[in-house]
């Protein structure tokens, strides 16, 4: 069981996650991480972290397996990710909205480290 990020992290892209990671699994998009699924050791150590509580286990908030397939296929495509950035400007304005993947999810890589 791997660890996944949700769609809370969608325009938020808190990165304290990363600082703690003891594999670097964290890869960045435009405005959110994933967790390479593969590479995660379940340690756990990365979900209190998240501010936003974006950070689940793979069993407890993915019944349908999407997270997990956007987990996987962004990893794969995005840049690396191991230490802290300042989360996005609009984070704020963000951090209470639901469902926020049909609206804001962006395809797009992020820098990186």
């Amino acid at each position: 069981m791997a660890y996944l990020v949700m769609d809370a992290c969608i325009r938020c892209k808190h990165t304290d996650c990363v600082e703690v990671c003891p594999v670097d699994c964290f890869y960045e998009g435009e405005n959110m991480l994933v967790i390479h699924p593969d590479e995660c050791i379940d340690c756990g150590v990365c979900e209190p972290e998240c501010p936003v509580e974006a950070i689940k286990p793979e069993s407890e908030d993915d019944p349908d397996g999407r997270w997990l397939a956007l987990n996987t296929k962004y990893a794969n495509i995005w840049p690396n990710i191991s230490r802290m950035k300042e989360p996005l400007e609009e984070y704020q304005e963000f951090t209470e909205k639901e469902n926020k993947y049909e609206d804001f999810f962006s395809p797009n890589p992020g820098e990186g480290d």
